[in-house]
């Protein structure tokens, strides 16, 4: 488990009187002792990093312990099973013995994979519904997400929706969270290093384009701290850019321009090589990024290859699982 600084002592009376779970010890921020009436509200506010709950209900159920992973899931099977698929199992070996269970926060891509190759996939709520039936007393949720970001948001809600049917539920990170402020890890600097073998050899005229989701949320500042740290660590002919966010394509190209790049290489950063990055992206339609770019006079390659095929980037998703499974067994 990560070593989190705790910025405030936590006020561990205080939400016992309330009934309502103390901040997990994995949050980087906790109430002060000195205050006594906090409202379940502010306990709530102050947990951020790992969460936790536990159910004073269920304090005497016997431990039976699952891993739900939750992923937005994609109907691409080749790219599903190189990075989703490839990822779980990894999360599997790291836990012999442990149920773990896939659950796709997507519905449409859910019904997409029944209908065409039959497979059933359930949503988190259901995954969840299933292992209370099963007799499961404690759950760690574990999330695919690039950045904690709209899907994010919605693993949050299962987690605030379903824990008080388990005698103890976690919910781990995204891939990125935290940014290395006041001590804390940095996992932006960690994903970039486990990126960096994709674009270390770049000539003086070649840049590399990630490509991000983008969300609506503020969570979609992320970017600009991956391009501040991109900078940082001296690599200054890689450039990050979303397909339904900020900063667009169309906010990159005068910057390739005036920087004088003339060959571009297309990486996706999301967990899988689905729809964005085989049609947005790299797609032969005149209003893809590479028909895009290319008009621009740019010479265009493709990556087509989604996170999850990236050993490193693996790695650093059981490391976010890891911390879910600790923080459930810790006491």
């Amino acid at each position: 488990m990560r070593n989190w600084k705790k910025f405030l002592v936590a006020s561990l009376a205080c939400s016992a009187m309330l009934g309502v779970s103390a901040p997990s010890a994995d949050a980087a921020y906790q109430l002060n002792p000195e205050v006594r009436t906090a409202t379940p509200a502010l306990v709530s506010a102050a947990q951020i990093g790992v969460l936790t709950y536990e159910n004073p209900e269920m304090r005497n159920l016997e431990n039976k312990d699952a891993i739900v992973v939750m992923s937005f899931g994609t109907t691409y099977k080749e790219t599903r099973e190189k990075t989703i698929e490839a990822t779980v199992s990894d999360i599997q070996a790291a836990h012999p013995g442990v149920k773990v269970v896939t659950a796709f926060t997507s519905h449409i891509i859910i019904d997409r994979i029944k209908k065409n190759e039959g497979i059933s996939y359930p949503t988190p709520e259901e995954a969840l519904a299933k292992l209370k039936a099963e007799g499961y007393t404690r759950v760690a949720l574990v999330s695919l997400d690039v950045i904690p970001g709209m899907e994010y948001a919605y693993n949050r809600g299962v987690f605030d929706h379903c824990k008080a049917d388990f005698k103890k539920m976690t919910l781990g990170t995204s891939l990125m969270y935290w940014q290395g402020q006041e001590e804390q890890a940095d996992d932006v600097a960690d994903f970039i290093e486990a990126l960096s073998p994709q674009f270390k050899k770049l000539g003086k005229k070649e840049a590399v384009l990630l490509l991000a989701h983008g969300t609506p949320q503020p969570a979609n500042a992320y970017y600009s701290v991956i391009q501040a740290k991109l900078a940082e660590k001296g690599y200054n002919n890689v450039y990050v850019y979303t397909v339904e966010g900020w900063p667009s394509l169309e906010t990159v190209i005068p910057k390739l321009k005036k920087d004088g790049i003339s060959k571009v290489t297309l990486v996706p950063i999301m967990m899988v090589a689905g729809d964005h990055a085989n049609n947005d992206m790299a797609g032969d339609e005149e209003d893809s990024h590479k028909s895009i770019l290319q008009k621009k006079g740019f010479q265009v390659e493709a990556y087509l290859h989604g996170l999850g095929e990236n050993k490193a980037i693996r790695d650093l998703y059981v490391a976010r699982a890891n911390d879910a499974w600790d923080a459930l067994e810790a006491k």
